[in-house]
């Protein structure tokens, strides 16, 4: 999946049920100030500077590895990929 498809995705899950959904543009907007683009850094890598973790409940979370960056993932999803969910 790419960017593109991230954010249209998104953008219809997050309507309410026989509500409207968010704009396109709206979501890309917060995904590129979670993530970041070429241009500018996103709070994730802001956070990560900063030696902070970053957790995002049950699906997991960032953290430095030295100098890189990387991904724990939580219960919640490590139980999705395996269906195991409850």
């Amino acid at each position: 999946m790419d960017k593109a498809r991230l954010i249209e995705a998104t953008a219809h899950r997050a309507a309410p049920e026989g509500g409207r959904s968010l704009t396109v543009e709206d979501v890309e907007r917060v995904c590129d100030a979670l993530f970041g683009t070429v241009e500018r850094a996103g709070v994730i890598a802001e956070a990560l500077e900063q030696d902070e973790k970053v957790i995002l409940g049950s699906f997991g979370g960032f953290r430095r590895n030295d100098r890189d960056a990387a991904f724990d993932p939580g219960t919640a999803l490590t139980e999705y990929l395996r269906g195991e969910t409850r």
